[in-house]
């Protein structure tokens, strides 16, 4: 049963990402375009350091699937694409494996196609100390992730409907693993208020994975025999949300949900993102055109945001934070709301030009 439900989330999300476009909140931020910012691109390197880890370029392959014979081929092939790219890649919940060690194969197969890689093995929030080591070691994993997804448990059908032990867990884990813990939602996002009880809980990095990517409430509604909770598509804060209601916080966030190419991936850097990952599009191009179209797509990405980062005057990633950025329309009607301040961040460069930022500028949220 297990095995089918995660076929059926293969197929619901490509359906979603197939006929998904328009706008989303990334279109709310745009870059004050400097003629003279350039940089020579033999200056920028796309390294990227956070939470005691470091990965070669800012993006990764977030959590997808794993549990039954055809998304172990999709892992394969995510990992094939990861080995060659350099980039980081996350397994799907390993759930499927604590319930039957015998698809852990669907799992391994990460590791074994690409040893030397940077993977993330990932847990939910019920799972205890016992299961999250066993996590680690079936993937001999950099990093572990443990996602929250109280919205997509309640649309589903058998999902779980207790979720107070949820915070306990997280605090137990961060305490007993050996690799840096990352904390992520599914596509909801993960608030200030949040942010900062996974601080308080001992987590490394949050994954803030907002809305506008792959929603798994109307996922998990197409599965039932009514959809009685379409009412709840949509749900949650965008991406480019969380990262403005983010800063300030002191804890290194990576952005998923709603990235579609690498002018996303530049603005979430500029917002704060230690690194921006993806999984419904790298999903489609995986399906259609198999790890090939994969490894193609990565690489276009990487080169193109190198390009965009030569262009914006930035030799980091982390650099990027230092760019002028406008943000308009309903994105700067959620900062208003939540007393976030976005007017300094349209002339932030100034003060990072003439070396005399204040405490305000040098912490990229210290304004609210």
């Amino acid at each position: 049963m297990i095995a089918e439900r995660k076929d059926a989330h293969v197929r619901f999300a490509t359906e979603q990402h197939r006929r998904r476009g328009g706008h989303n909140q990334f279109d709310d931020v745009s870059f004050v375009h400097h003629a003279l910012a350039g940089i020579d691109r033999s200056d920028v390197s796309t390294v990227t350091r956070f939470g005691g880890m470091e990965w070669q370029v800012p993006l990764y392959i977030n959590a997808m699937t794993g549990g039954s014979p055809k998304t172990g081929e999709i892992n394969r092939d995510l990992a094939i694409a990861a080995r060659e790219t350099g980039v980081a890649v996350a397994t799907g919940s390993i759930s499927p494996y604590f319930a039957d060690a015998s698809v852990a194969d669907t799992f391994s197969v990460m590791r074994e196609e690409n040893p030397g890689g940077f993977i993330l093995a990932n847990i939910n929030a019920n799972a205890t100390v016992e299961k999250a080591r066993r996590a680690v070691d079936l993937l001999q994993a950099d990093a572990l992730q443990i996602h929250l997804n109280v919205i997509q448990e309640t649309v589903m059908p058998e999902g779980d409907r207790s979720f107070a032990s949820w915070g306990p867990r997280i605090e137990e884990i961060a305490a007993a693993v050996d690799v840096p813990l990352i904390v992520k939602e599914v596509g909801f996002g993960l608030s200030r208020e949040t942010l900062l009880r996974l601080q308080e809980m001992g987590v490394r990095v949050a994954d803030v994975s907002g809305s506008g990517g792959t929603d798994f409430a109307r996922i998990e509604n197409d599965r039932r025999d009514r959809p009685d909770y379409s009412y709840l598509n949509g749900w949650g804060q965008s991406t480019p949300a969380c990262l403005l209601d983010a800063h300030g916080v002191g804890l290194p966030v990576l952005a998923s949900g709603g990235v579609r190419h690498p002018l996303d991936v530049a603005r979430a850097l500029a917002l704060g993102a230690s690194a921006v990952g993806a999984s419904g599009l790298f999903l489609k191009t995986v399906l259609d055109g198999g790890a090939p179209a994969l490894i193609s797509l990565l690489s276009s990405w990487i080169d193109q945001l190198t390009a965009l980062m030569t262009a914006l005057g930035a030799p980091t990633p982390a650099d990027l934070a230092r760019c002028d950025v406008l943000v308009q329309g309903d994105l700067r009607a959620f900062c208003a709301d939540r007393g976030i301040e976005t007017r300094w961040l349209a002339t932030r460069s100034r003060s990072y030009r003439t070396n005399s930022s204040s405490t305000h500028h040098e912490t990229i949220g210290g304004s609210r």
